[in-house]
């Protein structure tokens, strides 16, 4: 719809994964703040919000991202905002997880970012302007136990988004890490949990980690801390690189700047009681 005379256009965003947990909290607060906001799910249901544009896409196959970014584009003429959430977790063992799964959770969180990122990336360095945001986690630089697939999948966007960054740096197009840690949302009801062989060597110790991920989220801050990064990732004249968000946020990159390896891997092993 066009623009009044004499006001500013209103700003775009894009955000995969929107239906549910960090992508619904992101998708209100930009509704918020004034923003139109399409939304991708793989089924958007009526009962989703009326604010959010829903856009079907399934990051995992090639023509129903094409489809749905001719949609988008067919609605506006540019997107500000790209914000590539869409993920989810593993859980098991390395050793007794099979590749399938291992490359199940590698087409989800990492190529499906790539999916979404290559062609929206090219409009936003035609036009000279945008910003793109990629959402890892805090197990990308402090891995999890027996989440080690997941937590793999998340630094390689971390990755990704660096050397994303020096790639575009000529253009006005923006690059933000954002990297949650424990975040209260329904994130491990859809989590794949796996089967394990009943005379497992890692049961024992699987089981405990296991308790203490479930343990834990129910504890954790909600989704709005990670909103308001997204919003300041969107709106600040100066984005920051990378924002760290979550009660371990500080913990973590601490962490990693006064201990060794050895002292890093020890404190985990801690904190999950393995």
């Amino acid at each position: 719809m066009p623009e009044a005379p004499g006001t500013d256009p209103i700003k775009t965003v894009l955000i995969t994964g929107a239906s549910s947990g960090l992508g619904a909290a992101m998708a209100e607060r930009m509704i918020g703040l004034g923003w139109r906001v399409f939304g991708t799910s793989r089924k958007p249901q009526a009962s989703e919000s009326s604010k959010i544009e829903w856009i079907s896409m399934d990051v995992c196959d090639d023509a129903s991202v094409e489809t749905a970014l001719e949609s988008v584009f067919k609605q506006t003429e540019h997107l500000d905002g790209l914000v590539c959430n869409a993920g989810w977790g593993i859980y098991g063992s390395v050793e007794e997880t099979s590749l399938d799964r291992a490359r199940s959770q590698f087409e989800t969180n990492f190529f499906g970012v790539l999916r979404v990122l290559t062609p929206v990336l090219s409009h936003m360095r035609e036009r000279n302007a945008g910003r793109i945001l990629l959402v890892g986690s805090l197990s990308g630089r402090a891995p999890i136990p027996f989440q080690s697939h997941y937590s793999a999948s998340k630094a390689a966007i971390e990755s990704l988004a660096f050397g994303l960054a020096n790639e575009i740096h000529p253009y006005d197009v923006q690059v933000s890490l954002i990297e949650p840690g424990d975040i209260n949302t329904a994130f491990n009801d859809v989590m794949d949990w796996g089967t394990r062989p009943t005379a497992s060597p890692y049961a024992e110790r699987i089981a405990i980690s296991e308790k203490a991920i479930r343990d834990s989220l129910p504890k954790s801050p909600g989704a709005d801390i990670v909103a308001d990064a997204v919003a300041h990732a969107l709106t600040a004249k100066k984005p920051k690189l990378r924002y760290a968000v979550g009660r371990e946020a500080r913990l973590v990159g601490l962490g990693k700047r006064l201990l060794s390896d050895r002292l890093t891997l020890k404190t985990i092993r801690d904190h999950f009681g393995i």
